[in-house]
C-alpha cells in the first residue's frame, strides 16, 4: 500500500497527473492505462479532439462495463446463495434422520 502522502505521477491522454492516496503505484498506473486506452479508443472512432467530451464518453463506456460486470455478478452470487441453502436443507435432512 502506498503512502498516502506520496503522488504518484501518471498520464491519461496526454496529460499528467498527480494523485495521491492509498491505492498501490503500480494499481494506479494500470487503472490510469485502462483509462487512457478507454479514451485513445473513444478518440479514434468518432475523430473528436475534445478533451471532456471524449473523457465523458469513456466514464460512460467504464460505467456500463462495470454495471454488466456487477449485474453477472448479483446472479452468480444469487446462485451460490441458492445452492448453499439446498446443500443445508439436505444436511439438515441427513442430520434429523441420524438422530
Amino acid at each position: 500500500m502506498a503512502n498516502p502522502q506520496e503522488a504518484v505521477r501518471v498520464e491519461i491522454f496526454d496529460q499528467d497527473y498527480r494523485v495521491k492516496g492509498t491505492l498501490d503505484p503500480e494499481y494506479l498506473e494500470v487503472l490510469a492505462k485502462y483509462v487512457d486506452g478507454k479514451m485513445r479508443s473513444i478518440a479514434a472512432r468518432s475523430h473528436n479532439v475534445d478533451t471532456v467530451r471524449v473523457a465523458v464518453l469513456a466514464a460512460l463506456n467504464i460505467a456500463d462495463e462495470y454495471h454488466q460486470l456487477k449485474s453477472k455478478y448479483d446472479a452468480i452470487a444469487q446462485q451460490v446463495e441458492q445452492k448453499v441453502g439446498e446443500c443445508s436443507d439436505v444436511l439438515d435432512q441427513f442430520l434429523d434422520r441420524a438422530v
